[in-house]
């Protein structure tokens, strides 16, 4: 056999002593890997990961080297929960670099067993559950250059030893509970080019320490509302000279802003917002090249702008809202090619606005509101194609609007109310493609209404001008119209039957014209109407009987008008906050429902309107019936003896024989057999020891417990000794079709087997042609609201803990119905007085009557008219049908802060507003929470619960749907909020955690989102 020459050989060798150690690292850390998986719970985002000769390599969550070692193990966002201590398995990957297990559901403490991990270089456990004290020899992981812990629970005091990691360049320990001050040893980091202590709400007062003038590689500075006190050093424009990013808003800086701030060149973020700075804007030295955001909104700051900012060439935000600023707006800002945003509103500003403003560049938004400005707008504001939004009202602007505006096909609201506008609107602006809002009232605009509104526009108000002439047809074009507020104008001629057509309005007001003629009478698509305003007109006719039709009419106002005819009977369907018909030709009797003093000025100036109640100011019907009959003859109180003789037999005659029908509907054997008298259907879903004639001897105002929009709830004894079962009681519509009837029974069947012990058992349905009894399990302690609002609660009260374990329950049984439930359930009214309390204070919700199925878990659910009780209706029903679980989410999020404020969910008197807008502003103005708390439970040793509970409540009312938190996610938050004292935010890198709490521009949106139903700033 022939030899093989020696060469060969060693190649050979080479080869075989590179590739097998290569392969034996592959199949080594492939196990290491595997045991992890296990170690972690099995993830099902890990399903992936299975042997191959391949593997690990080619796994996406992981990184390898030249050599086929791994490196990376990425695991952010994959669903990891655990409560023990991080395995030590993963130091067992002698090579890895780089670990990343942000965004996920793992708890406990600081993972010491990374110790072991000897090259690590990056770690990131931020938006975790992670709880306890960073522990003091956190310096051993030496070779560190980023550590990122944000968004956790971490307590006690940041350790000094975090100095002594001398590779670190990025430090993010925000969103936390860190106690004491903030260590000056940080300073010692040389290489740090990111630190972030945003929203360490607990630290103590503290400055800036003169440490911190060694961080000379500093590029970005993220300290939002960590309780900064004292003045901005002098030496940030000297020392940070690579200073991109600057963000000390929100907490209690004062001082004036040093000039050298300006001087940073390549700072392009600068956020200073809501502190107690003083004195005037430095103008000097502006030589910030590279300055894209300017924040110093909400201060004390005085002086006017300084012309200087038109050198700031790369400046896209302009935000100089709620200071002291005075003097005109410089010419020079116009002339910056970025300016997008400027909001200079509440400040006491005068002159005229540029009038190049918006010519040369793209300019987005405009607010100047609550100044003292004067002049027009200028020609240009959309030159640039891109505006969106013009808010300049409560000034002293006048002229026409320029008609360059109808050239800017983006905008989306207009709002120039309370100023001295005048001429006619440019007839293209009422018919723009994206305007949403236009908001002209409070000026002198003149000129007959179009002819056409673009079926965009959401939201119409042009009250206390000059318009004149009829209401057009073509307004019907404006198909999502759902507010119209035309009041004090001159216009004149009929309510076009055409209005009627607008399904999605929520208010039409109309007062104070010169409008005639009779009421629309067809007007059964008004479903969504909520208010209805017509006074001081000349209407005449009769009052349609089809408005008592109308489910959500709460305030009517039709007084001063001609209007006669009686009052129709029907009227007492509907549930009136505010009913004004006086000041018109009505006759007859008023309805019994409003035969009491609350409606006691809500008919005056009818002379030929009666009443039964002698407290209301008009005629008594009993007195105004006798005197129309002659006096002077004895034989007219004979008659009236036997008039009023023969009706006590009439009546008693009716009584016997409606006892006579029920008596015969109760007694029918056969359940479904539809005749003229009503029988009764039984469903039944639970063993009930109840016969059905109990129920109606029981149906009296002795036993009732509670009555509501859809009907009367009644408390009635079973069969065992003590016992009760509660029984709600709801009258059908007469023309309920039987398309309707299928749906309710379908909906009854669903409900009736769900099985959870945190929702109301539905035990059975009795229906009839007429009624319909559905019969629940009773709860001793009725309702959370008669706990947290009555008038006079219990002496006892709800201690914090009962609350906290009543909002656990609740959570559990939403997320029932959300995760759980196949199809899932959306209740659409979650607020406290459907959330129930047994004997042992145990939570259920209840009153299922506006549940809908969804077809898909996730998919969105199309609902034609507005559910849901005021004070928990999420904005997004402003301006959309389609809805989510999120609803219920959100009006749970006000449950949530009535636990804790012990507040209404709509606040009266002085502070006249939503609980979630007046929760929103307490926590944005950086006031203590504990002034929030309820003075019934205030206790220390809660704090830090009930303020985790507060921010949660705030988390779920969100203005956007996207960013609530799941019921799955708010249960858990719940269950760990007594022992891990913080919320989680769910985000995808560092510079959008802020805006999920408390970040104004983020609050700003949801303001923005209430625009359709609260006339605020855009």
């Amino acid at each position: 056999m022939s030899k093989m020459p020696l060469f060969v050989y060693f190649h050979l060798f080479l080869l075989f002593s590179i590739s097998v150690p290569s392969r034996v690292i592959s199949e080594t850390e492939q196990t290491i890997l595997l045991t992890l998986k296990r170690q972690l719970g099995d993830p099902p985002s890990l399903r992936s990961w299975k042997p191959s000769p391949s593997a690990p390599c080619d796994w996406t969550e992981i990184g390898c080297g030249s050599d086929g070692a791994v490196t990376k193990l990425l695991l952010s966002s994959k669903g990891i929960t655990t409560s023990k201590s991080l395995p030590s398995t993963i130091c067992n990957l002698k090579n890895l670099l780089m670990l990343d297990l942000s965004n996920n559901s793992i708890a406990g403490e600081f993972p010491t067993t990374l110790y072991e991990c000897s090259n690590l270089q990056y770690l990131d456990l931020s938006q975790n559950y992670l709880a306890g004290a960073v522990p003091a020899d956190v310096d051993r992981l030496k070779t560190l250059t980023y550590l990122s812990l944000g968004a956790n629970s971490f307590s006690g005091e940041i350790p000094a030893a975090i100095g002594n990691l001398p590779e670190l360049q990025t430090l993010d320990l925000f969103t936390n509970n860190f106690e004491g001050t903030v260590p000056k040893e940080i300073g010692n980091l040389s290489n740090l080019e990111g630190l972030g202590l945003a929203y360490n709400l607990k630290l103590a007062p503290w400055k800036i320490p003169l440490e911190f003038r060694k961080l000379r590689n500093l590029r970005r500075l993220w300290m939002t509302r960590c309780n900064l006190i004292g003045e901005i050093p002098e030496y940030f424009g000297d020392i940070f000279t690579n200073l991109v990013r600057l963000d000390l808003s929100m907490n209690k800086l004062s001082g004036s802003i040093p000039r050298t701030l300006f001087s940073l060149r390549k700072l392009r973020f600068l956020y200073l917002f809501s502190n107690r700075l003083s004195g005037v804007i430095p103008s000097a030295t502006m030589q910030c090249l590279e300055l894209i955001d300017v924040d110093l909104a909400k201060n004390n700051l005085t002086g006017s702008i300084p012309r200087e900012f038109g050198e700031l060439k790369n400046l896209s935000t302009l935000h100089l809202y709620e200071n002291h600023l005075f003097g005109e707006i410089p010419v020079s800002l116009s002339q910056i090619p970025t300016l997008k945003y400027f909001r200079v509103f509440s400040n006491n500003l005068s002159g005229t606005l540029p009038p190049e403003l918006g010519l040369h560049s793209k300019l987005a938004a405009i607010e100047v509101s609550d100044n003292q400005l004067s002049g027009g707008l200028p020609e240009h504001l959309c030159a640039g194609g891109a505006l969106i939004g013009v808010v300049v009202s409560s000034n002293n602007f006048s002229g026409v609007l320029p008609e360059s505006i109808v050239n800017c096909p983006s905008l989306a609201t207009v709002q120039v109310y309370d100023n001295k506008f005048s001429g006619e609107v440019p007839l293209g602006l009422w018919t723009m493609s994206n305007l949403s809002s236009l908001i002209l009232s409070n000026n002198s605009f003149s000129g007959p209404l179009p002819g056409q509104v673009f079926w965009n526009i959401a939201r119409i108000e042009i009250a206390n001008n000059n318009f004149s002439g009829g209401i057009s047809v073509g307004i019907t074009s404006a198909k999502n119209l759902g507010f119209l507020d035309a009041r004090n104008n001159m216009l004149s001629g009929e309510i076009p039957r055409e209005l009627t057509q607008l399904s999605k309005l929520t208010a039409l007001m109309l007062d104070g014209n010169q409008l005639s003629g009779a009421l629309p009478s067809e007007i059964i698509s008004w479903q969504s109407l909520n208010t209805l305003t017509l006074s001081r007109n000349k209407l005449s006719g009769q009052i349609p009987t089809a408005i008592t039709a109308l489910p959500r009419l709460a305030y009517l106002d039709l007084s001063q008008n001609d209007i006669s005819g009686e009052i129709p009977p029907q009227f007492d369907r509907l549930r009136f906050v505010f009913l004004n018909l006086s000041s018109n030709q009505l006759s007859g009797k008023i309805p019994d429902e409003f035969n009491n003093l609350a409606f006691e000025n809500s008919f005056l100036n009818n002379p030929r309107l009666c009443a039964y109640n002698p407290n209301i100011h008009l005629d008594n019907c009993l007195t105004k019936t006798a005197s129309a009959a002659p006096q002077s003859s004895n034989s007219s109180s004979n008659s009236l003896a036997l008039i009023l003789a023969a009706t006590a037999v009439v009546l008693l005659a009716i009584v016997s024989l409606v006892f006579y029908t029920l008596k015969t509907q109760w007694g029918k054997k056969h359940c479904g057999h539809k005749n003229k008298v009503a029988t009764w259907r039984l469903t039944s879903f639970q063993r009930l020891d109840l016969k059905e004639i109990n129920f109606l001897s029981s149906l009296t105002d002795n036993n009732l417990i509670g009555s509501g929009g859809f009907g009367k709830v009644y408390r009635i004894a079973s069969n065992r000794p003590g016992e009760y079962v509660a029984v709600k009681k709801i009258w059908n519509r007469e023309d309920v079709d039987d398309t309707l009837e299928k749906e309710f029974q379908a909906e009854v069947e669903i409900l009736g087997n769900i099985r959870h012990s945190n929702i109301v058992k539905l035990l059975c349905c009795y229906a009839s042609e007429n009624s319909k009894l559905l019969v629940y399990e009773y709860m001793e302690n009725q309702s959370l609201d008669k706990w947290l609002h009555a008038e006079k609660k219990s002496p006892t009260g709800l201690s914090w803990p009962t609350r906290l374990n009543i909002a656990i329950g609740a959570a559990q049984g939403l997320c029932y119905m959300h995760h759980e439930c196949s199809p899932p359930v959306i209740h659409r009214d979650v607020k406290s007085s459907n959330i129930l309390l047994d004997s042992e204070f145990r939570a259920k919700i209840a009153d299922f009557g506006l549940a809908k199925m969804l077809s898909k878990p996730g998919e969105l659910n199309t609902m034609s008219a507005l559910a849901g009780s005021f004070g928990y209706i999420p904005p997004e029903y402003a301006y959309s049908t389609k809805i989510n679980e999120k609803v219920d989410v959100y009006s749970f999020g006000v449950v949530l802060l009535e636990l804790v404020t012990g507040r209404k969910p709509n606040m009266r008197g002085e502070h006249a507003c939503s609980l979630v807008e007046w929760a929103w502003e307490h926590f944005t103005e950086a006031k203590s929470l504990t002034d929030a708390f309820d003075e019934d439970i205030k206790e220390p040793r809660y704090a830090e619960e009930m303020a985790n509970v507060f921010k949660l409540g705030l988390l779920c009312t969100s203005s956007l749907p996207s960013t609530r938190p799941s019921a799955k996610e708010i249960m858990q938050v719940l269950r760990r909020c007594c022992h891990s004292g913080s919320t989680r935010r769910r985000v995808g890198n560092e510079f959008d955690i802020a805006p999920l709490l408390s970040d104004p521009r983020y609050v700003c949106s949801y303001k923005e989102s209430n625009a359709a139903t609260n006339n605020s700033s855009w």
